[in-house]
């Protein structure tokens, strides 16, 4: 039996909300809730839903809660927290459920971690650094370069930068950057996805990937000489290309998966495609990690308008990848 952790993230938006309803059905492996188990149990009596909060006991053997029931790792909140309306002074916890959590994946106690929307503003505005997820837990794993890429059916948009702002994208796609992004996309396409011989398409910075140098020269100096080393070194590898063509049927029929420049670069076009089911999948690091393709949504607390839909799908791939890593 597969277990896997679960981080609602931010404690006054939907996470908690998803967690309670995903509760109510039948999954085909243990799902243990990293929380407070009085924000679970309070969230499912505003939602109307049935749910008995069991204390997990990491000794028992392991086997999936019946429809209702919810294992949980208890963390205790800083204070009570009320849907909606987010609080600085819970901002450690949230980092906290992500430490334990992250903890039993390294302990081999889960075998890997789901998250739920963390709110990057509310924590930093409690004074702790925070850009987000894949850089935190990069931290936390001491992994030298996580790669976030997420996944919406057979589209997969990676990305060689995460959350800086644009002004500062141009002077962070370095060669070494590009070619350590590549090599964590490339290795891990193949180990945790099955993929052979990965084809992996790479966007331009520059609009219509510079044109020839006239729109900038970041194409020429650093992304074609990374592209050709990689080659020589048997990667699969097209372009750069002009991203507002590369998202076309013509290219990404023969492909397994986009390297984007920036985050909002290919991200805007598979949330077009699959929002609310895509699943965001942190690579480069020695534990499995994916999430939810939203944020914490606070007008939808406690309100029961919020859709499960893309937690259901990260815990489904979370549940494929660490079927395809057990078998190999």
């Amino acid at each position: 039996m597969i277990r896997l952790a679960l981080t609602p993230g931010e404690p006054s938006g939907i996470g908690p909300d998803l967690c309670a309803q995903i509760a109510q059905q039948t999954f085909p492996a243990e799902i243990i809730a990293v929380c407070d188990p009085a924000l679970l149990e309070q969230r499912a009596r505003l939602l109307k839903l049935p749910l008995r909060v069991e204390s997990f006991d990491p000794r028992a053997a392991r086997a999936a809660a019946a429809p209702g029931v919810i294992k949980v790792m208890p963390v205790a909140l800083e204070r009570e927290t009320v849907p909606g309306k987010p609080d600085t002074v819970n901002a450690p916890y949230v980092l906290e459920t992500l430490r334990q959590a992250v903890r039993g994946c390294l302990d081999g106690a889960f075998d890997a971690l789901v998250t739920g929307p963390a709110h990057k503003g509310v924590i930093n505005d409690a004074g702790l650094p925070f850009t987000g997820h894949t850089e935190f837990l990069a931290g936390l794993t001491h992994s030298a370069q996580p790669v976030m890429m997420l996944a919406s059916g057979a589209l997969r948009v990676a990305l060689a930068t995460t959350h800086l702002p644009l002004k500062d994208v141009s002077v962070a796609i370095t060669a070494p950057r590009l070619t350590a992004v590549l090599r964590v996309l490339h290795h891990d396409l193949q180990t945790r996805f099955g993929i052979v011989n990965p084809r992996i398409l790479v966007c331009g910075l520059n609009p219509h990937a510079g044109e020839d140098g006239h729109l900038g020269r970041e194409e020429i100096e650093i992304i074609e000489p990374v592209l050709q080393q990689l080659r020589g070194d048997g990667m699969s590898l097209t372009g750069p290309l002009a991203a507002d063509t590369l998202f076309t049927p013509k290219y990404l029929n023969d492909a397994d998966a986009v390297l984007a420049m920036y985050h909002d670069q290919g991200l805007p076009v598979l949330k077009y495609q699959g929002f609310g089911k895509a699943v965001n999948i942190t690579l480069g690091l020695p534990i499995i990690r994916t999430s939810v393709d939203h944020g914490t949504a606070l007008e939808l607390a406690g309100t029961g308008r919020a859709g499960s839909g893309s937690l259901e799908a990260a815990l489904r791939v979370a549940l494929e990848m660490v079927a395809r890593c057990k078998s190999t």
